[in-house]
This record gives C-alpha cells, sequence and structure tokens, in this order.
C-alpha cells in the first residue's frame, strides 16, 4: 500500500498559524502606534475649533483610479475631491477629541440631487457624534441651500442672494429644425414612456411624456423643501412662501431664519469665537497675542490631520470589493478622458462591457472578497452590452453577496445591471427605473439631397440596408425593429421578475419606459433601502456576515481595470455625420440597435 504523503497539508497548516500570528501581531502594532501618536499630541496640546474643507466642482462617489505614467507627465488638473475621500476625513473628525468640527467653504459645485443627499448624509452622521458642522457660502441656489442646510449654521456674506427659486424642467424638439435641413428620425419605442428619443422623434411634449416629469418633479420638490423645512426649524408652508418670495437678500433671509449669520468669510473666526470660560484648553494652547484670544482656531485639513487624535478599530480579514460602472453603457472598453471636454458629445464617460464583464470576472475569483458593490451611475445604453454585464452580476451573485448601489442615476440599462443583486440600495433621489427598449433611425437622405450629393447604393441581401441612413424606415421595416424591441423588453421584465421576486404578468405598471426617483421605486419594490455609499458598506457586510460595529474597521477596494493606454473618442466626419451630431458619437454607432436608456435628467439649477 503505497504512503501517503502528508507534507503538503502540514505545509499548508504551518503557513495558515503564521498568516495568523503576523496578522494578529501587526493589527497589536498598529493599535499601539494609535495610543502612542495620541499621548504625543495630548502631551504637545493639540486642540483647535475647526478644520476647514473648501468644497466645490463635480464630487464624485468614488476617487479616480491611480493615474498612469503618461497622465502624471502631463499638466493635468489635481483629481477633483471625492465623496470616498471626504467620508474618510469626516471619520477621523468625528474619531477625534480635540477638534470641535468642520467648517466647510463652498467654492461652487454641480451635484445632481443624489450627490446632494450623500453629502447631507455625511454631515448628518458627523453631527451625530456631537461634533458641529458650519457652512460658509456665497452660493445660495437650490443646491447649495439644500446641502447646506444640513449644517449647524449657515453663514453668508452681506451681498449674497437667497436664490432658492424652486424646480424647472425643459425640454427641447428638435423634430420640425431637423426637417428643414432634410433629416428625419424613425423611433420605435416600447411605450409613451419611453420618451428617449421624443426631442428628435416628436415636436412637442406628449400627454406621458407630461405626466412622467410632473410626478419626479413632485417627489423632488416634496423631497427638498420638507428636508430643508425640517433643518432649519421652519413650517413646511413658510418655507414654500419664502421660496415664492425669492430672491431674497442676505439680510433678509437672515431675518427669516433661512441662514443664521452674515459675514465676510476673513471675519469667520471672530464669528466662530467661543468666550474664554466657555472653552477646555489643553495647557500650552494659550494664544500668543491679544487678537488672537478673539478668534477661532481654524486650520486647513492638510495641517489639521496630522494633530487629530485617532481611535483603533480592528481591520476585517475580508474585503468589500467595489466596481464602478459610469456613463452610458456600451460595447468594448470604457473610456474615461483625462479631461472632461466641454465639447458636446464626445465628453464624458463610457462604461465598456468588454472592461466590466473583466472587473466582475476578476472579483468573482477573489478569495478574500466577502461581497461586492456594484456602483452604478449610469442612464443605461446598449441593450446587448447591458445583458452581458448583467449576466456577469449574476455568476459573482452565485459566490458572494453583491450590492448595487445607485448614484444620481442608475436607470433602464443601469436598472437592467442592477437587477440580479441580492440588495439594491439608492438615494430617495436617484432616478431610476425606466424599465423599457426603445431603437431611433435617423435619415439623411433629404440632406444630401439639398447638398446636391447623389449617393448609390448596391446590396446583396434583401436587409442589407436595414440600419442604412439613406431613406425613412419602411412598414416593413418597423415590424422588425419592433419585433426586436419587443424580445428584448420581455427580457428585460423576465431579469426584473427573477431579480425582485416580482409576478412577470405584473410588471407593466411600473415598466414600460416609467422613470421614478428612488422614494417612488422603493413604494415599488424595485428598491431594498435608501442611504449613501458607507450605508451601503454596512449593509454589505451584514449581507456577507462581517462585523461592522464601531469597534471594526471594515476593509473596502475599489477594483480597476487594466490600463493598456488611453483610448480617446473617434473623432468627427463630414456630411453623414449630421446623425453624430445630432446623437452624439456613441448613440450614432447605436444607431438602429435596441437600447436601454434614460429619457431624461432633471436639473436643480
Amino acid at each position: 500500500m503505497a504512503e501517503t504523503n502528508t507534507q503538503p497539508d502540514f505545509l499548508t497548516e504551518l503557513g495558515r498559524e503564521l498568516t495568523a500570528v503576523w496578522t494578529t501581531l501587526r493589527a497589536e502594532s498598529q493599535q499601539m502606534g494609535v495610543a502612542i501618536r495620541n499621548q504625543l499630541r495630548q502631551a504637545r496640546g493639540a486642540k483647535l475649533d475647526y478644520i476647514i474643507m473648501p468644497l466645490g466642482g463635480s464630487l464624485p462617489e468614488r476617487a479616480d483610479p491611480p493615474r498612469g505614467f503618461i497622465e502624471r507627465q502631463l499638466p493635468l488638473p489635481p483629481a477633483p475631491l471625492s465623496l470616498e475621500q471626504l467620508n474618510r476625513r469626516l471619520q477621523a473628525v468625528a474619531d477625534a477629541d480635540n477638534v470641535k468640527g468642520v467648517l466647510f467653504l463652498f467654492r461652487g459645485f454641480q451635484l445632481g440631487l443624489a450627490q446632494l443627499q450623500n453629502f447631507r448624509r455625511a454631515i448628518e452622521r458627523l453631527r451625530a457624534t456631537g461634533k458641529e458642522v458650519i457652512v460658509f457660502t456665497p452660493y445660495l441656489n437650490l443646491p447649495h441651500y439644500y446641502a447646506a442646510s444640513a449644517a449647524s449654521k449657515i453663514i453668508v456674506p452681506p451681498s449674497a442672494q437667497f436664490d432658492v427659486l424652486g424646480l424647472q424642467s425643459e425640454v427641447s424638439f428638435y423634430k420640425d429644425a431637423l426637417a428643414r435641413i432634410g433629416v428625419e428620425v424613425d423611433v420605435v419605442q416600447i411605450s409613451p414612456f419611453k420618451t428617449a428619443f421624443d426631442s428628435f422623434g416628436k415636436s412637442e411634449m406628449t400627454p406621458e411624456f407630461k405626466a412622467q416629469v410632473d410626478w419626479l418633479l413632485d417627489d423632488q420638490f416634496a423631497m427638498l423643501t420638507s428636508d430643508m423645512a425640517a433643518d432649519r426649524g421652519l413650517e413646511l408652508a413658510e418655507l414654500q412662501q419664502w421660496i415664492d418670495r425669492a430672491p431674497l437678500t442676505a439680510a433678509a433671509a437672515l431675518a427669516a431664519g433661512l441662514v443664521d449669520a452674515v459675514a465676510y468669510e476673513d471675519e469667520l473666526a471672530a464669528a466662530l469665537f467661543v468666550a474664554e470660560e466657555e472653552k477646555e484648553e489643553a495647557p500650552g494652547d494659550e494664544p500668543d497675542d491679544e487678537e488672537a484670544k478673539n478668534q477661532a482656531k481654524l486650520l486647513p485639513w492638510d495641517e489639521a490631520a496630522p494633530l487629530l487624535t485617532e481611535k483603533w478599530r480592528k481591520p476585517s480579514q475580508k474585503l468589500i470589493g467595489v466596481v464602478s460602472l459610469e456613463g452610458v453603457i456600451t460595447m468594448g472598453p470604457s473610456r474615461q478622458p483625462p479631461l472632461d471636454l466641454p465639447i458636446p458629445f464626445l465628453g464624458g464617460e463610457s462604461a465598456g462591457e468588454a472592461t466590466l464583464v473583466q472587473l466582475l470576472r476578476q472579483a468573482e475569483q477573489m478569495d478574500n472578497l466577502a461581497a461586492l458593490i456594484l456602483h452604478v451611475d449610469s442612464g443605461g445604453g446598449s441593450a446587448l452590452a447591458s445583458d452581458l454585464i448583467g449576466r456577469e452580476v449574476k455568476r459573482v451573485a452565485q459566490k458572494i453577496p453583491v450590492l448595487a448601489y445607485m448614484g444620481n442615476a442608475a436607470a433602464s440599462g443601469g436598472y437592467y445591471v442592477s437587477a440580479p443583486a441580492s440588495h439594491i440600495m439608492s438615494q430617495r433621489g436617484t432616478m431610476t427605473g425606466s424599465i423599457g427598449v426603445i431603437m431611433a433611425r435617423p435619415s439623411t437622405g433629404g440632406l444630401y439631397e439639398k447638398l446636391s450629393v447623389n449617393r448609390v447604393t448596391v446590396k446583396r441581401g434583401e436587409r442589407a440596408d436595414l440600419y442604412s441612413d439613406v431613406a425613412p424606415m419602411t412598414a416593413e421595416e418597423r415590424q422588425v425593429f419592433w419585433d426586436g424591441i419587443m424580445e428584448n423588453y420581455n427580457q428585460f421584465k423576465q431579469e426584473v421578475a427573477n431579480g425582485r421576486s416580482l409576478p412577470f404578468d405584473e410588471l407593466d405598471p411600473i415598466c414600460e419606459g416609467r422613470v421614478w426617483t428612488g422614494r417612488q421605486a422603493r413604494e415599488r419594490k424595485l428598491v431594498d433601502s435608501h442611504g449613501d455609499f458607507v450605508d451601503a458598506i454596512h449593509q454589505a457586510a451584514e449581507l456577507a456576515g462581517l462585523p461592522h460595529d464601531n469597534g471594526q474597521r471594515l476593509r473596502v477596494v475599489n477594483l480597476w481595470p487594466e490600463r493598456d493606454g488611453y483610448l480617446p473618442p473617434k473623432p468627427f466626419a463630414a456630411a453623414e455625420e449630421i446623425g453624430r451630431w445630432v446623437f452624439g458619437e456613441r448613440l450614432r454607432d447605436l444607431s438602429g440597435q435596441p437600447l436601454f436608456l434614460l429619457p431624461f435628467q432633471v436639473q436643480l439649477w
């Protein structure tokens, strides 16, 4: 009888024991390091009032991937501060016992409603620890005021103007204008609520389009006003009256209780000063001169961070992975230009199927991954690409819990890829749903006639010119496209029925292209819960059975694609490119293909 070789088992067991010992020693050394640093800070009397954090720009949810060698050599602007980085900073402030709070200086930002709610959630979490949050803002339009109202105190300069005017949605219709230059757009849509190409295929807003805009604006306005009224201690009707009377001067806003103080930025240290008898100063913390005695101690983050006392948390052994899907969903690799150029239809990100499939397969093969968060901020795109990505989501979900976390928008194709997840979390203001299919095919034959260009087509195959833009659709072609989008729509509904455990035959009233806010979607069982990304991390930990109390530090890792070089968008070309000018490069490439595409986005300006 052959002798059994036990050496591999012995080595495996030894490796596990050594790993456990090393993990324990590393954790103990980290804990000791935190204790020593805190003692040194306390001995130095490192104490301050507020940490200054300027805030502006796009404030993306996740930090950008590390820049490659070539990008680091270019004179690119610094990467924007992300909510991921901001939450880490605010957690450090919450943990420190030698700082009173944070002073945000608003520098002008452009955020969607879900991003604003995420920022407010971060403030709410910090204030719950007993810290103060002060906002100084020269901007008092709706998005800035909504963000500021969650703070303990709002301070504005004397010349600021309360410009919270409400919401509006504006849609332009190009059908008649395009007809004047000889361009016609044929649209095949699953229902009148799937309005992604109404701007090109219709001359005015349909009743279904108007109804959809109305229910979105109603819910968004209700969320905004009720939150701001509660934050400011005002009756809802009173706040709405002030909105209807806006704009207001800073003095009028102060008298109405809409802001707390009026001061210039250079007066903030004095405005935030706390009387000496109310302060608990550490030894050696006495100011050097009389003027400094009447000033709150304010430091920017870079100077304050090394002074903050820390709180040690035991790190989890397992990881929570994050895969981000942002931009228009397309076939091929993702594209993220180093600069989002302000060129119509050429700037912005695309979420490529090839990139997302590889990232999800990478996550599937990671043995130390306890759960995956699929961060979706997309209005959809290619039906084919969405299905291929959705397939990989289902594969990962068979192995570990997958939580779909929705950003400003996760609709149509963005909802399709989210449907197989174990749990779907959105913000109350996320734009989601739009479960339906649409396609469009432009016809530029009239344009060529106006240009005296004679195009001659020779074909082999009865439908070789099915996607051609030479002439408008025939009745037969329209039927072909209709059959295709019906098949895709039924497939979409089946994915929703399976992922959400909803009866297939009862889905049409919440589907057929209807767009919902996150709050409306939760009422219709399309979403499980609301929260920001930190809430999503804790929910993913709960799904995975990871400890996530205040004594634990959850380890979260962003999964990035391999970088083989920057993929630039394709260049513009000539006359037949009127379709590309109208639709944009990516959507022109999808012309005639079934699309899972969000129809519109409500702006808060």
